[in-house]
């Protein structure tokens, strides 16, 4: 079995590698019909007028087309969820300094691993029970994941494949339940799911305690059928876990191979990344020169 690659880069790269090529094929990105696709996509967007989105470049509309596996009217329906939900959510993005929110990964909150698992994903952890809400606000979790997935959603690859998000639930407390509430569940929904050119392909629990079932049913009501089939469920097996993502892909904590990274380190890399810089600067981050030192 190959090495897993371990890259704190972001790759932007516009050419998909062959392998991801004829998956982004089969999922309706035929690139003899793709200019025709992103001509459809920005005269809906001029025609309805529901939404004004900041860019309208072929780069930006790609993401949100291979979203929804290249049906223009989907794609359009998902700009503007994103939209509204930029809108309607302000103080998760106007004016929020990315490097304000190290302390998430100093708790070792929230990470995102600098490698993919077997089928090309990015992998998302969260250990909810390292979260001290009396110490964290919970909008700064909720900061911190747009973030990454706003990043996340830059990369072709990432936009092909998707992304996991694995949540921890040792160390789950009734102070931690008090703070799920229906607004809550409707947001990390909004932001997982379905306001984000970005796809979800699985959400895994691990480590849950009885604590689990008083959250789990205030999301339920949420959740459509389609989505409760991507949620898997393993307690403390990790060998169920195994079954979805190779221990090769994995960290020890979980039965596999690989070291622990912390969201600190994901920030740092982006630094020296005018790019990434520059795109969330249009998105409306506030980002002081002494954070690039």
């Amino acid at each position: 079995m190959p090495a897993v690659e371990v890259a704190h880069i972001l790759d932007l790269s516009p050419e998909l590698p062959e392998k991801i090529k004829d998956i982004a094929y089969r999922q309706g990105e035929d690139p003899d019909k793709i200019c025709a696709y992103l001509q459809e996509f920005r005269d809906l967007i001029y025609e309805k007028g529901n939404c004004t989105p900041h860019r309208t470049d072929d780069e930006f509309l790609l993401k949100f087309l291979r979203a929804r596996f290249f049906r223009v009217d989907n794609a359009y329906k998902l700009l503007c969820r994103y939209y509204q939900f930029r809108d309607q959510h302000p103080e998760l993005h106007a004016n929020v300094r990315p490097m304000s929110l190290r302390p998430i990964g100093e708790q070792d909150i929230v990470s995102v691993a600098p490698y993919r698992d077997q089928n090309g994903r990015r992998l998302m952890f969260y250990k909810v029970g390292n979260w001290k809400p009396s110490k964290i606000p919970l909008d700064d979790l909720f900061r911190a994941t747009l973030i990454i997935l706003e990043i996340g959603s830059m990369e072709p690859q990432t936009q092909v494949m998707g992304g996991v998000g694995i949540f921890d639930l040792e160390g789950l407390t009734l102070n931690h339940c008090w703070h799920m509430s229906p607004s809550v569940a409707q947001k990390m929904i909004a932001l997982m799911v379905t306001c984000m050119p970005l796809r979800t392909t699985a959400i895994h629990i691990v480590n849950q305690s009885w604590a689990f079932d008083a959250v789990f049913q205030v999301f339920k009501p949420f959740l459509n059928e389609r989505m409760k089939e991507k949620i898997f469920i393993h307690g403390s097996d990790m060998s169920s876990l195994h079954k979805h993502i190779s221990p090769a892909h994995l960290p020890e904590r979980y039965g596999g191979k690989m070291s622990e990274y912390n969201y600190n380190t994901w920030l740092d890399s982006l630094k020296p990344n005018d790019r990434v810089l520059k795109e969330l600067l249009q998105l409306g981050y506030n980002i002081p020169e002494e954070d690039l030192a």
